[in-house]
C-alpha cells in the first residue's frame, strides 16, 4: 500500500495517523482546537515528535478542554514546564493559554470555530492534484494573518498550513497515495 512520501513505514504511529487521521475533514472544535495547539508546539520540531507525545499533551492539557485551558494559572505553568512528557516550552505553553482564549471570541463570534476555518474556503476541501506541496499558500497566508489579527500566537503561514492540512481542509495526499 502507498502512502505519501513523508511518513516513516516503520513507524506505526505515524502510518496510523496518516491512514486514519491527516487530510480527514474535521469539524469537531475540540478536535479542531488540539490540532491547533499541537501544530504550534510542533514549531522548530519534527511532527513525529509531536505524535509521540500526543496522549501526555492530551493529559496534562486537561484533554485540551478549552474552559479548563483558559483558567490556566502560574502553578498550572510551572506544572507543565516541569512535565517532561511534554514539550516544555514557556512561550509555548503561554501561547496554548492565549489562544485558548481567543479560540473562544472566535466560536462567540462564528458559532463555532469551524463555520470559522471551513468559511475560509466556503466548506469546501482544496484538493491538490500535483505532488509538490507546498509550505506556505495564499490561504494560509490569509488565515494566518486573520488568526494573528485577532491576538493567536504560533499561528504563522507555515504552522497554518500544516494545520489546515492536517484538518482536511487541504486534501494534500500525494496522487499514488492509496488515501488520495
Amino acid at each position: 500500500m502507498k502512502r505519501c512520501f513523508w511518513v516513516d513505514e516503520n513507524s506505526e504511529i505515524y502510518k496510523n495517523y496518516h491512514d486514519n487521521e491527516w487530510g480527514i475533514p474535521k469539524y469537531d472544535d475540540r478536535e479542531l482546537f488540539e490540532l491547533l495547539i499541537l501544530e504550534g508546539f510542533q514549531a522548530g520540531l519534527s511532527w513525529i515528535t509531536v505524535l509521540k507525545k500526543r496522549d501526555a499533551f492530551k493529559k496534562a492539557f486537561d484533554n485540551f478542554d478549552i474552559n479548563k485551558i483558559i483558567n490556566y494559572n502560574e502553578s498550572k505553568i510551572s506544572e507543565l514546564l516541569n512535565n517532561k512528557e511534554i514539550i516544555r516550552s514557556k512561550s509555548k505553553i503561554e501561547s496554548a493559554i492565549n489562544n485558548a482564549k481567543v479560540f473562544l471570541e472566535i466560536q462567540k463570534e462564528f458559532g463555532s470555530f469551524s463555520n470559522y476555518i471551513w468559511g475560509f474556503t466556503n466548506g469546501k476541501i482544496i484538493k491538490n492534484k500535483n505532488d509538490k506541496f507546498p509550505v506556505s499558500t495564499p490561504l494560509s497566508d490569509k488565515v494566518s494573518k486573520d488568526l494573528k489579527k485577532r491576538g493567536m500566537k504560533y499561528v504563522g503561514t507555515v504552522i497554518i498550513y500544516s494545520y489546515l492540512q492536517a484538518i482536511g481542509v487541504v486534501n494534500d495526499h500525494q496522487t499514488d497515495c492509496f488515501k488520495y
